[in-house]
């Protein structure tokens, strides 16, 4: 790799400021509103609920952004105007949100039809656009790293960008609690408007210039020869389809991502609930249960990916990984038994670091599944896999616990939080079983052979 195009420590912080202004700006849009919407404005769950739906619907846009990136560079630049492009679209639409969801509280109050119709579809088309404004940004943004590293350097390099999501989203919780502090008990959209619109206005304004930041200049201009070289073997849509369909390796890692992610988030809207039923604590401290597992989970991301990854290797940290959680999973289970508490808040933290170990392998795992000549659309790929199933994980999770009160009685609050802690662990079992099949080596071999007959068809 040609030193100009090595991510060096300086790139490397500024790659991971951008993912942490994506981790605050993600956690203000989604948990705030969501908040707002519903406690004060007194929204329809199933408003909110579908509209931010709408965001994930998007995810399969993921796979057209990242060929487009991979085959249209602008001005020399194939990830990083795209990766603006994106950021500017969803950091409008955060501040869109605002007057639009008054709007549509203005037309539930009023109880018209048509305005409510038309409010409501408005609400789920903004989500829809801030859900493509995403996929926009995010999939060149991994293409990026994928082109500035070499295979060895990526665990260390996604270890410490998934730190600073972390930290982002942090960082936008505390951000929401300081806004939110004065609003408290405050219904009046009179009143709440003018707040909630000045705050949204400075995070964007603030979340687009560190990011304008963040990549300026990282990537390195393709110059003349390189350009018409590129142009010469552009890869469409059809020969990335032909290329994604050339390996059962994809199939496999594909359906691996799904499982993963799933056995790992299943448990994330049911949490809370747990704490709440089993352990019976107050609000103040459920909200505490997510701080234990996101501190663990920050804290196995940089275990893994400056120490683990790089000696047991990617494929072996991410089975370790699996089976943590599984083992995290059947103590959380008995936790509730004996209702200990604080064996709770430690378990949280031991199930966090084997969610940030896994994670980071699996990450690693995914930017070596790819082709430089098409990072961006196998990067679409990997995304829509994970999108899929975390959209999953937040349907499903409430779901199964409702079928688990139905099987065993409304009175059976653990027997019912236990059956979905189950069925995540025999997901996760189901993950480790596909993993073994996953083969870096057998993937570069069937992709390669058959980029080397589409390059060669475009000769003919």
């Amino acid at each position: 790799m040609n030193n100009k195009n090595k991510l060096t420590p300086l790139k490397l912080a500024r790659l991971s400021l951008y993912q942490g202004c994506l981790g605050c700006l993600a956690v203000i849009f989604a948990g705030m509103l969501n908040r707002i919407m519903i406690s004060e404005l007194a929204f329809p769950a199933i408003l909110v609920g579908g509209g931010l739906a709408f965001e994930q619907l998007m995810a399969p846009s993921r796979v057209l952004f990242g060929n487009i990136s991979d085959s249209w560079p602008l001005r020399g630049l194939r990830r990083t105007p795209y990766i603006w492009l994106g950021t500017t679209g969803f950091c409008l639409m955060a501040i869109l949100s605002i007057p639009l969801i008054f709007l549509t509280e203005k037309a539930l109050r009023q109880g018209e039809v048509l305005p409510i119709t038309a409010c409501s579809l408005g609400l789920c088309l903004l989500f829809a656009l801030y859900g493509l404004a995403i996929s926009m940004a995010t999939t060149p943004y991994l293409a990026l790293v994928i082109d500035l590293t070499t295979e060895e350097e990526r665990p260390k390099a996604v270890g410490v960008i998934w730190c600073m999501l972390t930290i982002g989203i942090v960082v936008g919780a505390i951000a929401i609690s300081i806004t939110t502090k004065g609003l408290d008990g405050i219904t009046q959209p009179e009143i709440l408007q003018p707040a909630l619109q000045k705050f949204m206005f400075w995070v964007g304004g603030i979340v687009l210039a560190i990011s304008i930041f963040a990549c300026w200049g990282i990537e390195p201009n393709l110059n003349k020869s390189n350009l018409k070289k590129s142009s010469s073997k552009e890869v469409g849509i059809t020969e990335s389809w032909s290329l994604i369909t050339s390996s059962r390796q994809i199939i496999i890692f594909f359906s691996f991502l799904i499982l993963y992610t799933l056995g790992l988030f299943l448990q994330d809207p049911i949490l809370e609930s747990y704490g709440a039923e089993v352990f019976n604590l107050p609000i103040s401290k459920t909200t505490l249960l997510n701080a234990f597992w996101g501190c663990g989970t920050l804290l196995g991301l940089l275990l893994g990916g400056l120490w683990i990854t790089p000696k047991l290797g990617k494929i072996a940290t991410a089975r370790m990984g699996c089976w943590m959680i599984v083992f995290s999973l059947v103590l959380l289970i008995f936790s509730g038994v004996n209702n200990n508490v604080n064996a709770l808040y430690g378990i949280l933290v031991v199930f966090g670091i084997a969610a940030g170990i896994a994670t980071n392998s699996a990450l690693s795992l995914m930017l070596d599944l790819t082709l430089p000549a098409v990072a961006g659309t196998f990067v679409g790929i990997w995304g829509l896999a994970q999108a899929l199933s975390r959209a999953m994980g937040k349907l499903l999770g409430g779901g199964l616990l409702d079928i688990g009160r139905f099987l065993v009685g409304p009175e059976e609050n653990f027997a019912a939080f236990s059956f979905v802690f189950t069925l995540e662990i025999i997901i996760m079992l189901i993950a480790i079983i596909v993993l073994r099949k996953v083969s870096v080596k057998q993937f570069k071999q069937d992709t390669a052979e058959r980029m080397e007959t589409l390059l060669m068809a475009d000769l003919d």
